[in-house]
């Protein structure tokens, strides 16, 4: 299984957009709008469509047939899973942080 670490400096805007696609198949276009709305993040295109062919490259999502002249891509199996393993980790980091974070409180 690969993990998100792997993704080394690009992690954060392959989080944003397998977030994005965990709630369904979307476009470049939706993607960029999407993640605005769930994190405040801009993404340029440069920097989605170099993410997305790293994701895709690892399985971790998969290109859908053309529509529209638009190609949207989907989550992976294997995406879904390096995602929720991301998260997790990232959760039980939030969590201790904050804990510890009271100290100064």
């Amino acid at each position: 299984m690969l993990s998100m670490a792997e993704l080394g400096s690009f992690a954060d805007p392959a989080v944003l957009i397998l977030t994005s696609l965990a709630g369904g198949a979307k476009h470049g276009y939706a993607l960029i709008k999407d993640i605005e709305q769930l994190a405040g993040a801009t993404l340029g295109p440069g920097t989605l469509y170099a993410a997305l062919g790293r994701l895709e490259r690892r399985g971790l999502i998969e290109a859908l047939p053309e529509e529209d002249r638009r190609r949207p891509y989907q989550l992976t199996a294997a995406g879904a899973e390096a995602l929720r393993a991301y998260l997790e980790q990232a959760q039980r980091v939030s969590t201790a942080g904050l804990k510890r974070l009271r100290a100064f409180a």
